[in-house]
This record gives C-alpha cells, sequence and structure tokens, in this order.
C-alpha cells in the first residue's frame, strides 16, 4: 500500500510580500480606527494595563484608537527634559504624543513609519491637539530619514517583530543614536517555534506574530549592531486565554486561524507557552 504523500513544505515568504501585507494591515486600522487598546483583560493589547491611567487620559483619542502596541517602551526609557526621542514604527503617534510630553518643550519627538494612511492620521492629530515638538516622517525603519548621532534615545512597541531585516533595524538605531544613547523597546518574542504554515502566513506576519523571533536570536541581533549593556527589562507570558482569544478575534483573518488550528492541532493544546511580551533596553558605547 502506497504511502500517503507528505505536504510540500511552504517556501520562505518573500521580503516584498511581508512588506506589503504589513502595510495593509496598518492602512486599514489607520482609516478605521480599530485599536485593540480596549478594557478587555483577556487581550493581548491593552492601554489600561500597558500604560499609567494618567498617560492614557492625557492622551489624545485619536491617537490611542489606532494603538496596537504591546507594552509601554516610555516606561523603560527614562525619557528627561529636552531630549530628542525617535520611535520606530510610530503608528498614530501614542508614544510619540506620550514622549513628547516628557521630553517637554525644549524636546523633541520623532515618529517614522512606512504606512502613509498612519502618517497622515498622526500628523493630523498632532496639528489640532496642539503638540508642537513632534514630528512624523514617512520611511522604513530599516533605512530611517535620520543623520547619524541625531537622537537621545530610540524607542518602539511591537513593530521590530515586523521587520523581515531586524538586524538592520538595529545597526539604523545604533545608527542614529548619539554616543552613549539608549534604545527601549517592547515587543514579542518567541518561547517557542511555531510551524512553517503560520510563519509563511502573511496575514499572522502583519499581526505580530510570525515575524517573532526567539530571545536569543533577538538580543544576538542587538548586541550585533554594536549595543552593550543588553538588559531584559520585563518579561510578560500571554496566557492561554489571551493568545486563544487574540487567534479568533475579527481583526485575524480566517485562513490564519485555520492555519494556527491545523498546525498546532485542535484540542489540548497550550497556548501560553507560545510568545510573550519583552521590554529590553541597551545602550551605544561612550566613545
Amino acid at each position: 500500500m502506497a504511502k500517503p504523500k507528505k505536504a510540500a513544505r511552504q517556501s520562505k515568504p518573500k521580503e516584498e510580500d511581508i512588506r506589503k501585507a504589513v502595510k495593509e494591515r496598518y492602512a486599514n486600522l489607520a482609516l478605521t480606527g480599530a485599536s485593540c487598546c480596549g478594557p478587555k483583560t483577556e487581550r493581548m493589547c491593552n492601554c489600561e494595563q500597558l500604560y499609567p491611567k494618567a498617560d492614557v487620559i492625557s492622551l489624545p483619542s485619536e491617537a490611542i484608537a489606532v494603538s496596537a502596541g504591546c507594552g509601554n517602551p516610555t516606561a523603560i526609557a527614562n525619557l528627561r527634559p529636552g531630549m530628542t526621542v525617535v520611535d520606530l514604527g510610530s503608528g498614530g503617534g501614542i508614544d510619540v504624543f506620550l514622549s513628547a510630553k516628557k521630553v517637554g518643550p525644549t524636546g523633541k519627538a520623532v515618529g517614522i513609519d512606512a504606512t502613509p494612511e498612519m502618517i497622515w492620521r498622526a500628523r493630523k492629530t498632532a496639528k489640532e491637539n496642539g503638540f508642537t515638538n513632534v514630528e512624523f516622517r514617512l520611511g522604513e525603519i530599516e533605512h530611517m530619514p535620520l543623520g547619524e548621532g541625531v537622537a537621545d534615545v530610540v524607542i518602539s512597541n511591537c513593530v521590530i517583530n515586523l521587520s523581515p531585516d531586524k538586524e538592520q533595524v538595529f545597526k539604523e538605531a545604533f545608527r542614529v543614536l548619539k554616543p552613549g544613547g539608549k534604545i527601549a523597546v517592547s515587543d514579542i518574542v518567541l518561547l517557542r517555534d511555531i510551524p512553517d504554515e503560520l510563519r509563511n502566513n502573511m496575514s499572522a506576519w502583519s499581526e505580530c506574530v510570525s515575524g517573532a523571533i526567539s530571545e536569543k536570536e533577538y538580543l544576538g541581533a542587538i548586541e550585533k549592531a554594536g549595543f552593550e549593556k543588553i538588559k531584559v527589562e520585563e518579561r510578560a507570558i500571554f496566557t492561554h486565554e489571551q493568545v486563544g482569544e487574540y487567534l479568533k478575534s475579527e481583526d485575524l483573518p480566517m485562513d490564519s486561524m485555520k492555519a494556527v488550528r491545523e498546525a498546532m492541532g485542535q484540542e489540548g493544546i497550550d497556548l501560553s507557552k507560545l510568545v510573550a511580551s519583552y521590554k529590553i533596553t541597551a545602550l551605544k558605547p561612550k566613545e
């Protein structure tokens, strides 16, 4: 009796396909205002848990409406008046506006995002809410539209996992930082391998799952860029309920859900050990 044929191994996604999927996802988010920043405790993205209540209240509602972060990098950035902060993948600007408040009128907060719709929305929000010390620039975080040594701090919130070239992102962060400058990021990190069916799924890439890498790979990319004193400030492992709620959310297309269920099994799977939100800091050496 002939053995059943194995399913053909899926090829790795092309960089242009990843970028297209990510831009489409966040362009739609910018236009619809479908934020994951809600009050439900089972959500992986929850503003009321990620940010102090006073900070959330003080921010423009237009920015909160399109928030899709997994942490609060400003909490570990040690921002002070007069600093220049650069936010990688700034989206609607929630962390840029929060940074702008912390660095004050003598400082500056710059957001970089590859999605035009997000940039337009963030600029409109800044203008309508009287923010004069913020700037939003269109560009890829692997090729930042900034000069060398212009930033005191580089932050990012659940975006670097979306990049198909994470090492290049950290090299660029190193380049734009001043000597002694700091990088402070919140991001999704894998706790165990995920199946190829999910890794190669473009919808899941744009939803911050398929592009995630292990802690060893993530910290290794930061070190390779030249950073020192790399520190994991905090790990928050998502519960089975949080990941399950995320995977069945309306924002995740049916093909992604099917890939997860078929590849990981229908019954008895423990989703609590799949991904975690990390807060990481590192320093650029002083000259």
